[in-house]
């Protein structure tokens, strides 16, 4: 069996596990506690170089209302833009993903496998060859520089892996309940509605978790769609942080650490779901 466990290898191979792993665990910890430390510290410190070090000065209170400060920059509306443009992108993309799953799962008609192949070679596209013909796109229906810009091109985006993701869990089902279900006289959006998406709940929280995390931390589409602070996310308005003369890293800092919340957050609560869906189907009796 391969790879063989960790257990069952010999001494020497598990102190260098143990000992690989907690030093690649310190590297990839040391930037995200580097910016933690960043954000509480005072602006002394920055000017005098002062990033690793133990800081002279905490300003933890003082750096995050700042960030919130209307007269540096708008972070609270950036923060309801990605809110507004994040909740509604991921409830349709998961909603219509699974419809399409259940149908490119469950039904036989032709031309099905090419269409779910369509789905999983859109997954391999390079998104940055996509920026001149979506953004003159959207330009042409007259909705850049909006959040429906962002809303329209996330939850459409979205859907091919949503779809492959799916579709592989509804494969997995027991047929039988679906035909027990018609034989019961459920249509197809009975069956649908309540046999398949009840026992699809652990698939629908992890993709719900991955959605979440990729539409809240774009910033290239944000990038190529938005211009005015009135449509712009909290991931691309940090750079409203940035001062004229000078860069206030410990308030781009606390502005990054208030944007990664919502993800982490997000993730704890639906942990336990996260888990389940990853290992849902992972089993067969």
């Amino acid at each position: 069996m391969f790879p063989t466990p960790i257990e069952r290898t010999t001494v020497p191979t598990r102190v260098v596990y143990r000992v690989a792993l907690f030093v690649l665990l310190i590297l990839w910890l040391l930037p995200m506690v580097a910016i933690l430390v960043t954000s509480v510290r005072g602006n002394a410190d920055i000017i005098s170089g002062n990033y690793w070090g133990w800081p002279t000065e905490f300003k933890m209170f003082q750096n995050y209302a700042e960030v919130f400060n209307p007269a540096r920059s708008p972070m609270l509306q950036y923060f309801i833009n990605s809110v507004i443009i994040t909740l509604p992108s991921v409830f349709m993309a998961i909603f219509f993903s699974a419809m399409a799953g259940y149908t490119l799962a469950i039904h036989r008609f032709r031309g099905r496998i090419l269409l779910y192949a369509m789905f999983i070679a859109g997954n391999f596209v390079p998104f940055q060859i996509l920026m001149i013909p979506v953004r003159t796109l959207f330009a042409n229906l007259d909705l850049l520089d909006t959040l429906w810009a962002l809303i329209i091109f996330h939850t459409s985006f979205q859907i091919g892996f949503a779809t492959f993701f799916l579709r592989n869990f509804i494969a997995d089902l027991p047929m039988a309940l679906v035909e027990s279900a018609r034989i019961e006289g459920a249509t197809e959006m009975g069956v649908f509605f309540r046999v398949i998406m009840p026992l699809i709940r652990p698939a629908l929280a992890s993709l719900g978790v991955l959605l979440f995390t990729f539409i809240w931390n774009d910033f290239f589409w944000a990038l190529t769609l938005v211009q005015s602070d009135a449509a712009r996310p909290i991931t691309f308005g940090l750079q409203a942080l940035r001062g004229q003369w000078s860069i206030s890293w410990n308030l781009i800092a606390a502005g990054s650490v208030i944007a990664a919340i919502p993800s982490v957050v997000v993730f704890f609560v639906l942990q336990r779901q996260f888990i389940a869906g990853l290992t849902f189907g992972g089993v067969k009796e």
